[in-house]
């Protein structure tokens, strides 16, 4: 089978003796290839991978109030439970005079999605932000900025939409085409009404035990759905991760503010070692230690290797109710018999 790559590509098969020798069926598969890689079809994407987040961020709420989370005063490490585990793994601050133990405080949902911004482009193809222009320009959400710039429609951030294909001048130098011979647009309707984050004021318990099942079904869904649309966004839409830290840039270039401060910053006067990144760095997960029973004993330290661990999403889920996704039940080790006692373990090979 034929596949082509550019529009060059067709116009050489226009011109080229032996069209006669190529299938119909292999032209239209062609053209069809062609057009599923164009950007305008992943507008719906963006709008469900922004629900999605939003979906998710109000279902957590509500499911925090009914399942403990707990966060860690020294360090970052959250656990899921009723009371935090006596795993002596902080490496905060003066963490040896406590001997590695957590001081456990009650986590949010900052604790469980961490929050990553990005700078917000009004033209993605403009000039890259400069040092000077760190606090002018505004940060939101990086996975909101992503889907703005795959055509979701933001009264609060706009953005430039070009209607016609830029012009190069240079290797790195270009002009947009002329656009007044165009119709006027035409203010556009939204494809799909987008969802609004609730208030932690407004935010209700669940009800009952069904809405808290029903809850903790639907979140992750939501959560698959984010990092799946987000995915397949990220191969049309460039995102950057700084080698060094975990700031994240979406668009073509990073951006020129020198605020990185990670190792050995003052070689580099501050400025950020741009790559490209995965998923993990757009949406980073929080993997907990997964408990088997929830009203059963706390973990015990000297068990840790029995022990699984799942993303704090899931392992909120699973404890409110909801059944364990086949894609983290390896992670979760649900196969691993669990000792009831030190020297049970020790005879273990």
């Amino acid at each position: 089978m034929l596949s082509y790559h550019s529009r060059a590509d067709f116009v050489k098969l226009d011109h080229c003796p032996g069209l006669s020798s190529l299938s119909s069926l292999e032209i239209c598969l062609a053209i069809i290839r062609r057009k599923r890689r164009s950007p305008y079809c992943l507008v719906p994407l963006a709008y469900d991978v922004l629900n999605a987040r939003v979906t998710l961020i109000n279902n957590l709420k509500k499911l925090l109030k009914v399942v403990k989370v707990h966060a860690c005063g020294f360090c970052n490490e959250i656990h899921v439970g009723p009371v935090g585990h006596p795993l002596k793994s902080c490496r905060g601050h003066r963490a040896s005079i406590r001997n590695g133990l957590h001081q456990w405080t009650y986590a949010t949902v900052d604790y469980v999605v961490l929050p990553v911004d990005a700078y917000h482009l009004y033209d993605r193809l403009g000039k890259r932000i400069r040092h000077n222009e760190r606090f002018s320009i505004p940060r939101i959400p990086a996975v909101v900025e992503l889907c703005i710039q795959a055509g979701v429609d933001v009264p609060e951030f706009p953005t430039k939409r070009r209607r016609k294909s830029i012009i190069w001048i240079g290797k790195s130098e270009f002009v947009d085409a002329d656009e007044n011979e165009l119709p006027d647009p035409v203010p556009k309707v939204p494809m799909k009404p987008l969802l609004t984050e609730i208030p932690d004021s407004e935010m209700v318990t669940p009800c009952n035990e069904e809405e808290t099942i029903r809850l903790a079904e639907e979140t992750p869904e939501a959560w698959e759905q984010m990092r799946r649309g987000a995915k397949k966004l990220m191969r049309m839409y460039p995102v950057r991760v700084c080698g060094y830290c975990p700031e994240v840039h979406v668009g073509p270039l990073g951006h020129k503010a020198q605020n990185c401060g990670a190792h050995k910053h003052q070689q580099r006067n501050g400025q950020h070692g741009w790559q490209s990144a995965v998923l993990n760095d757009l949406i980073p997960p929080r993997y907990v230690w997964y408990l088997p029973e929830v009203k059963g004993p706390p973990l015990r330290r000297e068990l840790r290797s029995f022990y699984g661990q799942a993303p704090a999403v899931v392992e909120i889920c699973v404890q409110a109710g909801a059944a364990v996704p086949d894609q983290y039940k390896p992670a979760m080790r649900l196969d691993i018999g669990i000792p009831a006692s030190l020297k049970e373990a020790e005879m273990v090979v």
